[in-house]
């Protein structure tokens, strides 16, 4: 799912757009729907019936880059890649309006699209744009204190935001005049600050931006909610103010309909490189910040555990009383609702029970109270059902509304599992604490015969496994194996303290945990083939993949691993995250670090490398060379032991990927290569 927009005349339309992978294309198609939506006469905040989407709209040749709706005339704004230059297109209800060859006008570089820095936003009169890009690099501009020298001299090294950010490094604010096509950059943008995330202020004479601090060297940036940033206010004279505290991160401003607060994500600087976050409000006229949910160190059962991921675009009720929001859960991703005046905590989907059991939901969108859900399980592809329902008043629960029942559900099945943690492996400094996993069975077990065992693990490690539709676990389903996915400690929304748990405890806390949940399984589950046991993961998935098929040479049967960490002391001068590489290992990093002898020797320690000698069981390598987390050498490096050896070993190298080995073709490759190895050594 790309993004979801509601657009009101009559009747409130859902017009949803989606990206789905072409195999034989080698690439990703853009495909679109709609929905519209017929509300009660009496009562426009009930849905009456949904009229039934026509075909969908499938426009593969042009690359859209960005895309962002009106609120008031519903005009689409779409920055589109063809012919190797970037055109900004203004469409109406009746075609193209406008459009602008951005590249000609050479006035800034590419436009930024991803997900830390990209935005485009309208304009209260709906005549100017507002979107982030590269600056542009043949400027005769003088150098100001601060700049990056490589804008005169092509020679010079430019830093970048590392993984998936390549090529992304002096980013600027720009404003495009869409009566007089003229394009600005607006000036004024602290020296030491890359600013991104960038929306109007009220009346569109300023604009709200997030600054991240890039002195005195850039870090990854990618997954990292870790990073020294600010909230800052531009007006269009070029004056700026930071509006936020000082030695913090911030993420995702959000302003209330009415223009009188603004909301955000706040966390801590270094640490973990993802973390529960704290949703701040910011009321703009007493210029006082307080805070609307706080971060959660250990939820009690059943309860909120926290924000973990980027708020939507929208989600903000129509008064700005209530904000909507999805976010991790245990085992699970759920839609949360917190009421300002209350600060009290509600989950909107915990009371949805006329459809089968959906493991997760995702907020879409919400406008004028009206939200756009995504729901999927391990059994249910989140393309196939959207929820629509308004916000519930007080006392009440949402109704939701079907726009579209489930055209395929695979017969797996599924099952959450709650993990106990032994005593003796219990942390002592955050004591109690549990973890689970989510297993997944194919619907025809093998007759007179146990299934084998995939156990598939998360990377991150700050990260999740939801119960939610995951291609490879289904694919591994449907082909005869059982998954389990497992959220050992340090995983997303089980509280702060259990990701605080894993700080100088990798390669030992995390990899028992694993091993733990396996065991627990097997008890719980006597179908399961304990056996025929494999261990699957990529970047820390890898990384504890590895430490298994080591630590336990005897229990596991094969191994394969995507981009993973083997060797962290060799990984440290590599990584575009070197602060996570000290932080791991218990180290408090400073940007001014030089290593030690003591640090490369506990990195070294926690490493699978020093277990590469016991392992046993044949192991499958996938890397990417454009790889800026985890070098591609690490891979390299356990697959030289383990050819020095003789032991099973086969490596996949992928030259044109990075470290999530997200193109079509390499995901395609790399599923394969994965059932080829499992079934030749289970």
């Amino acid at each position: 799912m790309l993004n979801n927009n509601l657009t009101w005349k009559t009747s409130p339309c859902s017009h949803s757009e989606w990206s789905q992978s072409d195999l034989v294309r080698g690439s990703r198609i853009l495909y679109s729907q709609q929905w519209t939506l017929i509300t009660d006469s009496n009562d426009h905040k009930s849905i009456r019936t949904v009229l039934p989407p026509g075909p969908s709209f499938i426009s593969p040749l042009l690359v859209r880059v960005l895309s962002g709706l009106s609120p008031i005339q519903g005009l689409r704004a779409v920055v589109r890649e063809t012919s190797g230059h970037q055109l900004l297109e203004i469409w109406d209800r009746h075609g193209l309006r406008k459009c602008l060859n951005l590249t000609a006008l050479n006035k800034h570089g590419r436009v930024y699209d991803d997900a830390q820095f990209g935005c485009l936003s309208w304009s209260e009169c709906e005549n100017k744009l507002l979107y982030v890009a590269e600056k542009i690099k043949n400027t005769s501009i003088e150098k100001h204190d601060g700049e990056s020298p490589c804008r005169k001299d092509r020679s010079v090294y430019c830093e970048d935001w590392g993984e998936s950010l390549t090529n992304k490094s002096v980013p600027v604010i720009c404003v495009v005049n869409l009566q007089s096509g003229s394009i600005s950059v607006l000036q004024g943008v602290p020296h030491d600050v890359s600013p991104g995330q960038a929306l109007w202020a009220p009346s569109s004479q300023s604009v709200f931006l997030v600054g991240w601090y890039h002195e005195p060297f850039r870090l990854g940036l990618r997954f990292c909610s870790n990073r020294r940033s600010a909230l800052f206010k531009l007006d269009l004279d070029g004056n700026c103010e930071r509006l936020s505290g000082d030695n913090l991160s911030v993420s995702c401003p959000r302003l209330s309909p009415d223009g009188s607060t603004l909301f955000y994500l706040q966390g801590r600087v270094f640490g973990p490189h993802n973390q529960c976050l704290s949703l701040q409000q910011l009321d703009l006229r007493s210029r006082r910040t307080s805070i609307l949910l706080d971060v959660v160190n250990t939820p009690q059962p059943g309860e909120f555990a926290g924000v973990y991921e980027a708020l939507p675009p929208c989600c903000l009720s129509a008064d700005g009383q209530r904000v909507v929001f999805s976010s991790a859960r245990r085992n699970w991703k759920d839609l949360f609702m917190v009421d300002r005046r209350s600060k009290k905590v509600t989950s909107l989907s915990d009371s949805f029970y006329d459809l089968p059991d959906y493991g997760s939901w995702k907020l879409l969108t919400v406008q004028k109270d009206l939200m756009v859900v995504c729901c999927s399980s391990p059994n249910t592809p989140p393309t196939l059902v959207r929820l629509v329902g308004f916000l519930p008043s007080a006392g009440e629960t949402v109704t939701w509304q079907t726009l579209q029942q489930p055209v395929m559900t695979f017969d797996f099945h599924w099952t959450v599992l709650d993990v106990t943690t032994p005593p003796e492996e219990d942390n002592t400094h955050y004591s109690g604490l549990d973890f689970g996993a989510v297993l997944v069975k194919p619907s025809r077990p093998p007759i007179e015969a146990k299934t084998p065992l995939v156990v598939f693990i998360h990377g991150g490690p700050h990260s999740q496994f939801p119960a939610e539709w995951n291609c490879t676990t289904a694919g591994l389903a449907k082909l005869g194996f059982a998954v389990l996915m497992v959220n050992y400690r340090g995983s997303t929304g089980f509280g702060q303290d259990s990701i605080l748990s894993l700080i100088g405890q990798i390669g030992s806390q995390d990899v028992k945990d694993v091993q733990t949940a396996v065991r627990t399984a097997l008890q719980r589950d006597i179908a399961l083939d304990p056996n025929r046991l494999a261990v699957i993961g990529g970047s820390h998935g890898g990384f504890l993949s590895c430490h298994l098929v080591g630590q336990y040479p005897e229990f596991y049967r094969a191994c394969a691993a995507r981009n993973p960490v083997i060797n962290a002391a060799t990984l440290l001068g590599t990584s575009d995250i070197v602060d996570w590489r000290y932080t791991s290992v218990g180290i408090q990093y400073s940007y001014d670090q030089i290593p030690t002898a003591e640090a490369l020797a506990a990195m070294l320690e926690k490493s699978p490398i020093t277990h590469a000698a016991q392992i046993k069981a044949p192991v499958l390598l996938m890397l990417g060379g454009r790889d800026r987390r985890v070098s591609p050498h690490q891979g390299l490096e356990l697959y030289k032991a383990l050819k020095s050896r003789a032991s099973p070993v086969r490596l996949l190298w992928f030259p044109e990927d990075g470290h999530s080995l997200s193109r079509v073709d390499t995901q395609a490759d790399c599923f394969l290569n994965t059932v080829l190895w499992l079934h030749q050594h289970l």
